[in-house]
């Protein structure tokens, strides 16, 4: 059988295409992996089921989809506020207010347990994870670049590995314990990034 999932598509295909992944999206944020099913994606986009095979080759090619979704609104979103800081202090400023909203916030919260749960089951989902990662670590080391252009290309990715790590760890923590101590940890980090001969 012929791959159609990466076929062109018209506006009106991509149209479709888009609403049949926001459906798995919230889906996926109201009941978790198991709440995604062809079924219930097709009812929720108020479309047929043939369409999910049509676009996406089947439900694991729909599950990579929305994978990609939720990476993007998890992390991408997080380093977009990160990147657009206009300093280390003011990117520092902002995870003080983004820790706690975030993890407030029991939708993002599950989209990021599911996320990793459904990473380790599934080494597609894995796979799509890893890339955001990845983006996030290479957007922020740009960042870095920029910042302190003194720094070795070893140092900003070290560093960039560091915060991207520490933010969600940070998220992790704080989600299991309210009384987490963010301002000394994001101090700390303030202190890795700070400048040194």
């Amino acid at each position: 059988m012929t791959n159609l999932v990466n076929r062109p598509t018209s506006g009106r295909g991509r149209r479709r295409r888009d609403q049949l992944i926001e459906a798995g999206f919230t889906l996926l944020a109201e009941g978790g992996w198991p709440a995604v099913t062809t079924r219930a994606v097709a009812e929720r986009a108020g479309t047929n089921v043939g369409l999910i095979h049509y676009h996406f080759g089947g439900l694991p090619g729909l599950h990579e989809a929305i994978a990609r979704r939720a990476g993007d609104e998890i992390v991408g979103s997080v380093v977009d506020v990160l990147v657009e800081a206009p300093d280390p202090a003011a990117a520092l400023d902002t995870v003080r207010a983004l820790v706690p909203a975030t993890t407030a916030d029991g939708q993002r919260m599950r989209l990021a347990v599911e996320v990793m749960a459904g990473s380790l089951r599934d080494p597609v989902l894995g796979e799509v994870l890893r890339q955001e990662l990845r983006r996030a670590r290479e957007r922020i080391g740009a960042r870095l670049a920029e910042l302190h252009p003194s720094w070795s290309p070893e140092r900003r990715a070290g560093a960039a590995t560091v915060i991207v790590a520490l933010v969600d760890g940070l998220l992790l923590h704080r989600l299991l314990d309210t009384a987490l101590p963010v301002d000394e940890a994001l101090t700390a980090l303030g202190d890795l990034l700070g400048d040194r001969p």
